[in-house]
Parts: structure tokens; C-alpha cells; sequence
């Protein structure tokens, strides 16, 4: 094998028509269709195929199981999917209620596959979370099918078997949030990639290439700017690596630009032609616009700070409370750390070795179409950018963000293993392979040595295997002996067990809220509470929220003054529901069971009118009915002016109104006692006699 040319045991077509090879692998035409599921491409050893579906039967098993004990999960999102199994429209746009007052403040592609499933199996948690579950099996299965293309097919389970066991993929791929589908998308857009570069014809390239440009633009219709992270690294592999010549590889480049844009910008479009009088407010925004959506609260203000993100990397800032601060060693600390981090040295090192590789012997002979490099260049590019923006934006950014490393790493550790095992030979390759895992297994060590998790006694483990696979990678002295298959096996074992088992633990525990944390001990993420409800910060964003540093309770389990319902919203009553659902930040989980049943009871297009969305969210959730949020997630969105407010109540539209909750804090845009709320607030309480239900101030706005 060449030093410089990463070439998989079955060559691709586009090899094929380079060196004249033709690839063993494709299946003869007698072989069943049963036959090739099981034993797959005819060319591969027998184990390939097994192999391939135990790890998407065991990804499958780690994220469906028990899935619907974390009942709603987020509850934001969940009521978001509520909403729209009771009307198109709410489906469409990503309403948070079915009444159509305002949306969530991310676009709603996430929301329509949930919604769907809803649609179709009835809303439950179960059907709201399968989704995002399948997704991470597809997620592992194209990563798989990316690296294989490659490097070879134990590449391909090697890198499949990182992201699965990644906690925060765990985490993400067992939760309600938008980042499952981001994940998938985003690794569906990097095969793509793959194989337009793998592609024997121009036509077949370059359909390749758009459909991965469409790719990264849904990618945008599901979290904004961060599924642009990727594209540097895309584009760059191919203008270096594409099948064709230059001025031809620029021209694909500009139509798969187009392809992106057109895949995000006719629903932007969409919203910004429909008339905004018959459609909901754009909640995150200050203008009632998607495109200003993208663009500042979840673009330049999730770099920068500011746009309702609160201040930078500094103490005290959203951006630290819930990150840590800025710097090269954010992906290190705290819970970014636990929750990605567990490969990232090796992933480094591989980088650096593969780079090397790619270009030793070879200098500038090397070929454009130079495989190794190319996937350096795609993968590397993918971690690289994706970390350091992580690691130095200013505005809010949370944990779990964290999840779209995940891919990246896995990929960079498959592939880098590979081409210094088969080059172990020389003493070069053979120390780097003990160097990944000295480095994996002493981080894993640290990492565990800090937690408090029962398991955190694994480090010894960890740690004594991967003293047996450095000496054995060492000792092997290149040959395939006793002592180098010892080395190898350890070093596997070593460098897979400690995120192993913070993701198994991460599977086994329940999550809830909007700061999820992995593993099964409650941490602090994003400090004490700022003047909200229980441990609530207002102003933070609904996917990061805040939390207190504690996680809200679980089905099944009890609280203070209450019990959980069957649809995973807790019920409080008396003091705990004045101070859980009426002040303004608080985490919208708790509701009353007398004010549950007394919304269920309305006929109104919204039963009730609160100050905040999270608020709004868990009422909808224990009633089925629409809440309308005044203000949105901080209570700050300019959403329902007076003067709409006044006219839904003239015409009969909201039967109550549930004081507290008018937020405005931490620099959301249009806060404060000046907010649309808070007027709104002021007026009710003016004209309207307030009654008291399980310790909640309610207004009756029928009367």
C-alpha cells in the first residue's frame, strides 16, 4: 500500500475507472437480496456485514430503551409538536401552540419529522422521541458508509461505534431537541461528499454535490447557522479531491452553493411572503422576521454576544455560565468535557499523523485525489472549525451543542488508527498508535477521577488497559504476533470504556429540561436562579434554558408537593405552583392539577394567556389545549401587542389569564417593565378581578 493514498480493500468506481481495477465488491447477480443483507458486498470478508448490523442493532437497542421514561424531555419543543398534530398550521411554522400566537425561536424541520410521527401514532412520548432515536442509528450507519468508502470497512465500525457511544450523542439522540436531526443531516451531507469525490462521471458528481449543498440547507431550516460549520471543510475537500478539473470542480462548488440556498430559502421565503396577520410571530426575533432571526439571535449574536445572548466568554455571561469561558480549553472543562471530549486528544494526534502520512514520500507529486488526505482535509476541517468556533463564541452556547463534534472526532480516530496500523511496521506509525492511546486512556482517566459517578472506578481499569496496549503496540515491533493483537485489543477496549460508560449511563438515566446533562449525577449548568422561578434565569435561551444546576423531576418520580402526571409534566399545588409557574423565569414544568382541569374545560381558541413560553408550554402539555405566551421564551418578544391582546378578549379568543411570568430579563430584546407583558399585565389587572387557583393568580377574561 502507498504511504500517501488512503485506498479501501475494494476499490471505488471512480478508482475503478482510474486504474482500471474493477471492484470485487459488487455483488453477483444470482445473490439473493436476503443473501446480500446478511453477507453483504461479495468482496468482503465474512465479518463485515455481521459486524455492521450488530452495531446498528446494539445503536438501536442504547437509544430506544426505556425511551419514554423521560416523558416530554423538553418541554418546549414537545408542546411545539403538540400544537401541530392540532393544526397544519402550527406544524408548518413551528407554532408553539395550536392557536397560532408565536413560534419557537428555531426554525421547524426538527419539529415537522416529530410532528408527523405524532400525526400518525398519536402524540405520546414515545412517538415524540423515536424519531430522534432513528435518526442516530441512520446517523451511525452513514458514518459508517463515509469512512468505509475510504478506509476500509473496520474504519467504518470503528468511527460508527465512537459516535454511538458518544454521551452527548446518547444524550442528544434520546432527547427533543433539534440537534438529532442536525446530526444526521449534517453526516448524510459529508457521505455525499464523499461520494460525488468518488464519482466516475461529471453528471453523477455533481447531482452528488448538489444533494449535499440541499443537505446542509435543511440542515439550516433545522438549527440556523450552526449547520454551516460544516461547509468550509466540504467544500475544501472537494475543490482539493473532486474527480474533475479545477474550473470544473468551482463550477459544481457554486451549484451546490445554490442548491443550499435554495433548500433553506424557500421557507424563509415562505415567511417572509405570508402575510404576518395570518401566520405566528417569529419568536427570538425583535421584528417579526425569520430571515432577522438567523441572522441575529441565532447567528451573529451566538457568536458575539448580544441579540437577546446575553454578554461574551466573560464571568458572569451566558456564554460562560452555561460553557465555561472562552478559550482553546472550553472542549475540555466541565460538562463540555464529560460530554465530548473523551477522543478529542486522539483525534488531534490522528490528524496530525494522517496529515503526514499523506505527504510523506510523495511531497507535491502527491495526487489531488489522494485519499488519506482528503479525508484529513473532511473530517479534520469538520472538527477543527466546528471546535473553535465552539470554543471562542461569546454568546450563548450550551453542552450539548457539543454533539456536532461527535461525527468529526469518530471519523478522525477511525480513519487515523487505521493507516498507522497498517504502516506499524516503522517505528514512526507504531508510536503514534501507542501516543492515541496513552493520550485516550490518560484523559478518560482524568475525566473519570473527577466525576462522582458510581462507575468512575472504570479509570482503573482504563487505565491498566492502556498500559498493556501502549507496551504491546511497542513490543510488537511491527509484526502481527501475540504481543501486537494483545496491544490492539487493549488499546481499543482502553480508549472506547470511559465514554462507553458515560454514555450507557447517560442511556439508563432520565433527562429532562432544557440543560440536560450526561451521565446519572445532577450538576450545576448555568448557576443559581436570576430572579425566576425555581432555579430559572430569564432570558436564557429554551435550548439551553437554565436549570439551577439541578434536574427537574422525572416520570414516576415524586416531588415536594405533588406527583407526576402520566404525560411527564409535574404537578405541584399550593405555594410551589405560585412559585414554579408565576414568576418569570422559571422552568414551566410545574402546573396545578385544579388549573390543568379548570383549561381543559374552555372552548376558546386559547385557553389562557401567560407572560412566557416556557410558562405557556407545560400548561398545554397537562391541559391539550393552547396557551397563548405573551412574550415568548424570556417574556421579552414583542409577540401580542395591547391592542391585539385587547381584541382577542373582546372577541371571545382567551378565557383566562395567568398572572407572573413576565420575564424581560438578561438583556432579551424589548425586557423589562416596558415589554408588551408587562403592559398587558398592567391592563388586565386593571380591568379584571383576579381569583386565586392552588395558590395561582387567574383572571377570568370572560366576565
Amino acid at each position: 500500500m502507498s504511504t500517501a493514498t488512503l485506498s479501501p480493500p475494494n476499490p471505488t468506481a471512480g478508482e475503478a475507472a482510474r486504474t482500471g481495477r474493477h471492484r470485487p465488491s459488487d455483488p453477483p447477480e444470482d445473490r439473493g437480496r436476503l443473501a446480500r443483507l446478511w453477507r453483504g458486498r461479495a468482496g468482503d470478508p465474512a465479518w463485515v456485514r455481521p459486524a455492521l448490523l450488530a452495531l446498528l442493532l446494539g445503536t438501536a437497542v442504547l437509544y430506544l430503551w426505556d425511551l419514554a421514561a423521560s416523558g416530554y424531555a423538553n418541554d418546549y419543543y414537545a408542546a411545539a409538536v403538540q400544537a401541530g398534530t392540532q393544526s397544519w398550521r402550527a406544524w408548518l411554522f413551528g407554532s408553539l401552540d395550536s392557536g397560532n400566537a408565536i413560534t419557537v425561536d428555531k426554525p421547524p424541520a426538527a419539529l415537522w419529522v416529530m410532528g408527523l410521527s405524532a400525526r400518525i401514532f398519536g402524540f405520546s412520548s414515545w412517538s415524540l422521541l423515536v424519531p430522534q432515536a432513528l435518526e442516530g442509528v441512520a446517523a451511525v450507519g452513514l458514518l459508517y458508509g463515509a469512512v468505509r468508502r475510504w478506509a476500509g470497512p473496520a474504519a467504518g465500525l470503528l468511527a460508527g461505534a465512537a459516535l454511538a457511544l458518544t454521551p452527548a450523542a446518547v444524550l442528544m439522540f434520546r432527547f427533543d431537541n433539534p440537534d438529532a436531526l442536525l446530526v444526521l443531516v449534517l453526516v448524510a451531507s459529508a457521505y455525499a461528499v464523499v461520494r460525488a469525490v468518488d464519482a466516475v462521471a461529471v453528471t453523477a458528481s455533481t447531482w452528488w454535490l448538489a444533494f449535499a449543498g440541499a443537505l446542509i440547507g435543511f440542515g439550516f431550516l433545522t438549527k440556523m447557522g450552526q449547520a454551516l460549520l460544516v461547509v468550509p471543510a466540504l467544500g475544501l475537500v472537494y475543490l482539493v479531491a473532486g474527480p474533475t478539473r479545477l474550473h470544473t470542480r468551482l463550477l459544481q462548488l457554486l451549484g451546490a452553493a445554490a442548491a443550499m440556498v435554495v433548500s433553506a430559502g424557500w421557507f424563509i421565503a415562505l415567511v417572509e411572503l405570508w402575510p404576518a396577520a395570518d401566520r405566528p410571530y417569529i419568536g427570538g426575533s425583535t421584528t417579526n422576521s425569520l430571515l432577522e432571526l438567523a441572522l441575529g439571535y441565532n447567528g451573529i449574536g451566538r457568536l458575539l454576544g448580544g441579540s437577546g445572548n446575553g454578554g461574551g466568554g466573560g464571568g458572569g455571561a451566558a456564554g460562560s455560565s452555561f460553557g465555561g469561558a472562552t478559550g482553546l480549553t472550553r472542549l475540555f472543562s466541565s460538562e463540555m468535557g464529560l460530554e465530548i471530549s473523551w477522543l478529542l486528544p486522539a483525534a488531534l494526534i490522528a490528524l496530525v499523523a494522517g496529515l503526514w502520512l499523506s505527504s510523506r514520500g510523495r511531497g507535491r507529486r502527491a495526487p489531488h485525489t489522494d485519499r488519506l488526505r482528503a479525508a484529513m482535509l473532511l473530517w479534520g476541517g469538520w472538527t477543527l472549525v466546528t471546535g473553535l468556533v465552539f470554543s471562542y463564541m461569546s454568546g450563548t452556547i450550551h453542552p450539548y451543542y457539543t454533539v456536532a463534534l461527535a461525527p468529526g472526532i469518530a471519523a478522525l480516530v477511525a480513519v487515523g488508527a487505521r493507516e498507522l496500523w497498517v504502516r506499524r511496521a516503522s517505528v514512526a506509525p507504531r508510536a503514534g498508535l501507542a501516543l492515541m492511546t496513552a493520550a485516550t486512556a490518560g484523559w478518560s482517566f482524568a475525566l473519570l477521577a473527577g466525576s462522582s459517578e458510581p462507575f468512575a472506578w472504570v479509570r482503573w481499569v482504563v487505565a491498566a488497559l492502556g498500559i498493556v496496549a501502549v507496551a504491546g503496540l511497542l513490543l510488537g515491533a511491527g509484526r502481527l504476533c501475540r504481543a501486537a493483537m494483545v496491544g490492539v485489543t487493549a488499546a481499543v477496549i482502553s480508549g472506547i470504556a470511559g465514554t462507553a460508560a458515560y454514555g450507557v449511563a447517560t442511556a439508563s438515566t432520565t433527562h429532562a429540561g432544557s440543560i440536560p446533562s450526561v451521565g446519572t449525577m445532577s450538576r450545576a449548568i448555568g448557576g443559581a436562579g436570576m430572579g425566576g422561578g425555581p432555579g430559572g434565569r430569564p432570558g436564557t435561551p429554551p435550548d439551553g434554558g437554565f436549570g439551577g444546576g439541578q434536574r427537574p423531576a422525572m416520570p414516576g418520580s415524586t416531588t415536594t408537593s405533588g406527583t407526576m402526571t402520566n404525560t411527564g409534566t409535574t404537578t405541584t399545588t399550593g405555594a410551589d405552583a405560585t412559585q414554579a409557574a408565576g414568576m418569570g423565569g422559571g422552568m414551566g414544568s410545574a402546573t396545578s392539577t385544579e388549573l390543568t382541569a379548570l383549561l381543559t374545560r374552555t372552548d376558546s381558541t386559547w385557553s389562557a394567556a401567560v407572560g412566557t413560553s416556557q410558562s405557556a408550554a407545560s400548561l398545554e402539555l397537562a391541559s391539550g389545549t393552547a396557551v397563548m405566551s405573551l412574550g415568548g421564551w424570556s417574556g421579552s418578544d414583542p409577540a401580542v401587542t395591547l391592542a391585539q391582546f385587547q381584541a382577542d378578549v373582546a372577541s371571545g379568543q382567551i378565557h383566562y389569564y395567568i398572572a407572573g411570568g413576565q420575564g424581560g430579563g438578561m438583556g432579551g430584546p424589548g425586557g423589562g417593565t416596558d415589554s408588551t407583558a408587562s403592559q398587558i399585565a398592567t391592563w388586565v389587572a386593571a380591568n379584571f378581578t383576579a381569583t386565586t387557583v392552588d395558590g395561582q393568580t387567574v383572571y377570568d377574561l370572560t366576565t
